[in-house]
């Protein structure tokens, strides 16, 4: 039995949709959007809108973004013979935040995962390869998740590239920074040490 009128519950069901949210947080988020003046409310709309009819996926790297090519394609300054292979948008946001990567990205849209019926035709491997095919890519970073899905998928790749004469690499995976040792877990420690360098 809910105790909201249906109107309130739909909306509260519409936030739970969401990844993430739960019951009480969906009844907080619908009760900050009823409580919200008119304008707030038009302009939440008119955002989510906006963002539906005008983002795109950029036809050479599939990041999201307004213009095709996006912005970090189109950019002359990005050093084009250096390729950053990731399985998301998010991913994007993250490399560049670090504010060291200089080169391009390749988005595949997810990773392979026989588990969840995801074969390599079911992400965007065939455009990375048509893109290595135009010649010009020195380095192919991959810098997939180090799940067991991300690193067959780079492993996948891997094996279809080499052949094609670009230098592969894989980003090191490790301990994080402030972390103790003590609370590593085992897969986490070998990776580091395998991803080890001279001092």
């Amino acid at each position: 039995m809910s105790y909201y009128s249906p109107s309130i519950e739909k909306l509260i069901e519409a936030f739970e949709r969401l990844p993430s949210i739960g019951n009480k947080t969906a009844a907080r988020l619908a009760f900050y959007i009823l409580n919200a003046s008119n304008e707030e409310t038009d302009e939440f709309i008119s955002a989510i809108q906006n963002a539906k009819n005008n983002l795109k996926y950029c036809s050479k790297c599939f990041n999201i973004s307004d213009t095709d090519p996006c912005e970090i394609c189109a950019n002359p300054m990005r050093d084009s013979s250096i390729i950053c292979v990731v399985e998301d948008v998010k991913d994007v946001v993250a490399m560049e935040r670090t504010h060291e990567f200089k080169g391009l990205y390749h988005v595949l849209h997810g990773s392979i995962s026989p588990m969840n019926g995801i074969g390599p035709d079911d992400i965007k491997i065939k455009e990375l390869l048509s893109r290595l095919m135009e010649g010009g890519v020195k380095e192919l970073i991959l810098a997939t998740n180090p799940r067991v899905e991300g690193e067959a998928t780079a492993m996948y790749i891997s094996k279809l590239v080499k052949p094609l004469g670009v230098k592969v690499t894989r980003i090191a995976h490790g301990i994080p920074v402030g972390g103790d040792l003590e609370y590593t877990d085992e897969v986490t420690l070998s990776k580091a040490l395998e991803g080890r360098r001279e001092l």
